[in-house]
């Protein structure tokens, strides 16, 4: 209807109904209409396999019981009933006896795949059936969205409907880098809860680099008192790290929400920090690049790190350490013609740095194995020959795809997280500034949820080799949780979808009306988000500028005048003083990783 219609009608509407009566109709059905559209929608991210709709409604109150079949599924039971007075303020029961339950968790007998499940909303009863708890819990989680999405209340209706749901892959994940900044266990505990929300269900935990150690290790006091001072735009800040004990709590709050959390120790090379605190076991420096390795030919290297990898095995149960591997062409030219290293390399008859870079890897990956861990690493590492049914290859050089196939043929398992769509330090929109972009390639929201492409086969997708996807946020221009946000949200419930649902049952303009639907929580959380309907809704978050250098305006001088410094000229000292700090983004493109 065009304005002009609007208008003319308006005298017409004033005939019939005195116009404060209109007022009020005009505002009973602005209030309901919210409520209409929600209930005869059902929006859940990632969307399930199924979704069959039936007529009727279910009424959750404060007098809802919550029940269960197995004692084991307190925990989850309660969960909902803490999630429940959290974002709506009702206050349900949880009683053990399952013959009282309004909403029954069930663990039954069923030949299904980790992770899925089955829910029934019903006029009388919700029930959620899984032949685990993980997906007892992800059934929860969907339940909790519908919620969510219904108005406010102490009264939350709910429709009808039979849902059932399958994940597409079993490694669903999301990577935090805290070497560069560090955010600390209350904004991580809070990406655990967006993670939990969208069925993400492995935290990488990206703590070790140059720019900072973020681990207590008992044994190395230094690596978190001195290898943890600095950051990446500030090499003098205070030093910030994680206690064990602080470690343990995030462990357990994601398991909880069934995270698995797996720490990164970077080696050989990214070893700065570490090397900061302990310098003897450094590897040496090279120009742009110092103390950037471990010492492969000092055979108190391997004590020293095998120490780290037992500490670190007894806070991290996930029975997984990744140990980077990745770039270590970068300092390894520090190697070249240290005695040491080339007797080492003569004894092995090794021909190349890249032999011994590989040796040093093979020994750290027994380290990991002894202790019944897998070894998870970086693509580069596929080519140091690790046990095939003990490794897992991250393949993140999407410009080198025949890293991945070796890895495949090395039969390695694989989670796939190339730079382009998955790494979220990539600008999103063409509008932005701050931030990464491959050739003029951004990492938006679209690309994101329609990755893997179909240039994947089918096949190798669905083989038992491949894992799984993961997003990666770098924080070299993300030192503020305001731009930590802004980077992640909602590019997390993209990868959410992605990594969930299968691809005959994505639909990228459902996904587009159902994420419409979460920005209403993400505004409610105090997420300051990238919305890319309308960009304007919340401007780029921007922590570091862009280092724009314009050219130097010289006076025009007469043959006869003498030669002066033009007032304004650059000042060195200042600029050491303040620029030394600020990264710019023609740094950030020389490494190519990080």
């Amino acid at each position: 209807m065009s304005l002009r219609d609007q208008q003319t009608d308006i005298p017409a509407i004033q005939n019939s109904f005195n116009l404060n009566q209109f007022a009020k109709l005009v505002s009973v059905l602005f209030l309901l209409f919210p409520f209409c559209l929600s209930a005869q929608n059902i929006s859940i991210i990632p969307q399930p396999r199924s979704i069959v709709k039936t007529n009727g409604r279910f009424e959750l109150n404060n007098r809802t019981i919550i029940g269960m079949n197995n004692a084991s599924l307190l925990k989850q039971a309660y969960y909902l009933k803490s999630e429940l007075e959290k974002a709506n303020g009702i206050a349900v029961t949880v009683d053990k006896d399952e013959v009282k339950a309004l909403i029954d968790l069930q663990l039954v007998s069923a030949d299904e795949l980790p992770g899925s499940y089955h829910l029934t909303i019903e006029s009388n009863k919700i029930t959620i059936t899984s032949a685990g708890n993980e997906g007892v819990f992800n059934g929860v989680v969907s339940l909790l969205q519908l919620i969510r999405t219904q108005p406010v209340g102490q009264v939350v209706n709910l429709p009808t409907c039979e849902i059932n749901d399958v994940p597409r892959f079993q490694w669903r994940g999301f990577m935090l880098d805290e070497s560069r900044h560090f955010f600390g266990k209350k904004k991580v505990e809070q990406l655990l809860d967006w993670m939990a929300f969208y069925k993400l269900n492995k935290f990488h935990w990206h703590l070790t680099d140059v720019d900072g150690w973020r681990l207590e290790i008992k044994k190395y006091p230094k690596l978190a008192t001195a290898g943890g001072i600095g950051n990446k735009t500030d090499t003098l800040a205070d030093a910030q790290y994680y206690t064990q004990s602080e470690i343990k709590e995030v462990v357990a709050y994601a398991a909880d929400r069934f995270i698995t959390v797996v720490p990164e120790i970077d080696m050989p090379g990214h070893a700065t920090a570490a090397n900061k605190a302990y310098p003897e076991y450094s590897g040496g420096s090279i120009n742009k690049y110092p103390n950037f390795t471990f010492d492969p030919a000092n055979e108190k290297t391997y004590q020293f790190l095998g120490d780290i990898l037992k500490e670190t095995n007894s806070m991290f149960p996930s029975g997984m350490i990744h140990l980077g591997g990745d770039e270590v062409s970068l300092g390894m030219q520090a190697w070249a013609g240290r005695p040491a290293i080339m007797d080492l390399m003569a004894k092995n008859r090794f021909t190349s740095l890249a032999d011994l870079e590989h040796y040093f890897f093979r020994r750290m990956a027994d380290s990991v194995i002894s202790m019944n861990d897998k070894v998870l690493c970086w693509d580069e590492a596929a080519d140091a020959d690790l046990p095939a049914d003990k490794t897992i290859v991250f393949w993140w050089r999407q410009n080198v795809p025949s890293q991945l196939q070796l890895a495949l043929q090395k039969k390695y398992q694989v989670v796939l997280c190339p730079r382009l769509p998955m790494y979220f330090d990539f600008v999103q929109d063409k509008s932005q500034v701050s931030g990464r972009r491959w050739n003029g390639t951004l990492n938006s929201v679209s690309s994101v949820y329609n990755f893997p492409y179909k240039e994947f086969p089918a096949d190798q997708l669905k083989s038992g080799q491949i894992l799984g996807i993961q997003a990666n946020l770098w924080t070299e221009l993300v030192g503020s949780e305001k731009r930590l946000d802004y980077m992640v949200f909602p590019r997390m419930a993209a990868l959410a979808e992605a990594a969930w649902t299968d691809s005959a049952g994505k639909d990228e303009n459902s996904f587009n009306e159902r994420l419409r639907a979460d920005f209403v929580l993400y505004d409610k959380a105090g997420i300051y988000y990238f919305n890319p309907f309308d960009v304007s809704i919340h401007p780029e978050a921007i922590d570091f500028a862009p280092k724009i250098i314009k050219p130097q305006v010289r006076a025009k001088m007469h043959r006869h005048e003498r030669k002066t410094k033009v007032r304004g000229h650059h000042n060195k000292s200042t600029h050491t003083k303040n620029g030394s700090k600020r990264h710019h983004s023609k740094a950030a493109k020389k490494r190519k990783h990080r």
